[in-house]
């Protein structure tokens, strides 16, 4: 018999008043309890019950409180701080797509941390997987356990086509970092060469690999030397392409050049180790390429005999509407980084590769947190429930929503120049002339203080800065996400506004 998890209001209890049934986990903010039974049926969970019913409620921003912390964290911790010094928030408590400060304001959260918090904040199926976790083994190395074994069951099987039960799964540090650096470790290992492709706009880090195949010149010009043999290529980025084409007379051409760089023997690149991409861009802007861009890359990769890495840190466990953002392009990778959603809201990252690469010798890689159990039996709950909820039809319904209203902003507005994305992993670029396309961190940074304002969390990225991102928890509802949108257009207007 399975065991089956059933979120349900206390209102409607008595219908299951003739079940065998316990309450294993009460929820002390919301009327709500968590059932468990042996069943065959499936985690039912209703998205709406998930969080605080007021948000938005705002007072005072920042309050007295949220000062007088903010005030404290700058006089005692590290100077490399950023996300306070440009949303003064000081978190509370939060539950589902919701924020709750210490002064009582309660925020729409479009940013679930970065995207760590893929099912939301306090999610209570993934909490009581770590309760029963914890009241069990916290910290066991690599040395195997149920909860482990499970995990990997599960990776393995929710890859897609060729790759499905058909790959290693090896867990590093905490962190996404962690990853890439296992990643072309791995690279490395198995072709015995050293240097490495990387493409514009790409993030994959800050450790000092990770970092140095990081596009971003303000994470390298301080911290030189990096990594030698480092190539950084074209990335299909439409809006701005670095080869001055359109769609309309576009020949994949920033694909075309990373085959001529493999096979001129005058490109200055040794045949590399690996290539690393994002098959859709994260802080590089919300990049969706064209789906045959990704695909293109993959052929070239494999004609050259160079393993290709796909960064799934960000878009991978059902960000796009997908498991893996590259299931959009059909293509497929010799080795995939996983971190973030992965382990549920807690520290965790994987990386999953061919059986043929699996040449590692004992202790080839190693580290004292490579796979934290609390994590992991969080990650097995992720997985059940992206799985049996139906998720990724939620996330392309809500994603679709809340796309088609950033183009209607974007036909109507003077400074928003390009909207993108797929499932709930969005871009909005700002620019001060659409002709020109001339980038506006500026705007940008104002959508992000106004929509603060207004009760919604977002962030900003892209290659100038001046791009609003959007990676709600997928378990946003549509009401929610309307009330998010909302805010975000009467923030537009607003700059708009002062900027006529």
């Amino acid at each position: 018999m399975g065991v089956t998890l059933y979120y349900v209001i206390q209102l409607f209890l008595t219908s299951f008043q003739h079940q065998s049934i316990n309450c294993i986990y009460k929820d002390p903010h919301r009327n709500l309890c968590l059932f468990l039974k042996n069943t065959e049926s499936v985690i039912i969970m209703k998205f709406e019950e998930l969080s605080f019913p007021e948000a938005p409620k705002l007072g005072t921003i920042p309050g007295t409180k949220s000062l007088r912390l903010l005030n404290r964290q700058r006089e005692i911790e590290g100077s490399a701080v950023s996300y306070p010094r440009s949303i003064p928030i000081v978190m509370d408590e939060a539950r589902g797509a919701t924020v709750k400060d210490v002064d009582g304001n309660v925020f729409i959260d479009f940013f679930a941390g970065a995207g760590v918090l893929a099912l939301g904040h306090c999610n209570p199926i993934i909490l009581e997987a770590v309760k029963r976790q914890q009241n069990k083994i916290t910290h066991t190395l690599d040395f195997p356990t149920e909860i482990r074994l499970e995990l990997i069951e599960n990776i393995r099987n929710i890859m897609p086509g060729r790759l499905k039960n058909n790959v290693k799964i090896q867990f590093g540090g905490p962190t996404g970092s962690d990853a890439v650096e296992s990643a072309i470790k791995l690279a490395k290992y198995y072709t015995n060469r050293h240097s490495l492709i990387a493409f514009e706009g790409g993030y994959h880090g800050m450790t000092a690999t990770a970092c140095s195949l990081t596009s971003g010149k303000f994470w390298k010009e301080k911290y030189l030397p990096m990594i030698p043999e480092v190539h950084f290529l074209p990335y299909a980025y439409c809006y701005r392409c670095s080869l001055n084409r359109t769609r309309n007379n576009c020949n994949l051409e920033c694909a075309s050049f990373y085959e001529h760089i493999l096979e001129d023997p005058h490109s200055g690149v040794v045949k590399p180790a690996a290539s690393i991409i994002e098959p859709i861009q994260g802080e590089g802007g919300s990049i969706v390429p064209p789906d045959d861009y990704i695909k293109k890359i993959e052929e070239i990769s494999r004609s050259y005999d160079v393993p290709i890495i796909f960064d799934e840190i960000q878009a991978g466990f059902c960000r796009t509407g997908e498991f893996f953002s590259f299931q959009h392009s059909e293509a497929f990778p010799d080795i995939l980084t996983m971190s973030k959603a992965l382990g549920g809201g807690f520290p965790l990252s994987a990386i999953a590769y061919r059986e043929d690469l699996d040449i590692w010798e004992k202790g080839s890689h190693i580290g004292t947190f490579r796979g934290n159990v609390t994590a992991m039996s969080a990650g097995v709950a992720s997985i059940q429930f992206l799985k049996e909820n139906n998720v990724n039809k939620h996330v392309n319904e809500i994603g679709t929503f809340m796309l088609n209203e950033f183009k209607t902003l974007e036909a109507n507005s003077e400074i928003v120049g390009d909207v993108r994305g797929k499932g709930l992993m969005l871009g909005v670029e700002f620019v001060k002339d659409k002709e020109t396309k001339k980038p506006s961190p500026d705007f940008a940074a104002k959508a992000r203080e106004e929509s603060f304002l207004g009760g919604l969390l977002i962030e900003i990225g892209g290659h100038y800065n001046n791009v609003a991102r959007f990676l709600p928890p997928l378990i946003l509802t549509k009401e929610l996400a309307n009330i998010g949108v909302e805010i975000f257009k009467k923030a537009i207007n607003k700059i708009e506004r002062n900027f006529n």
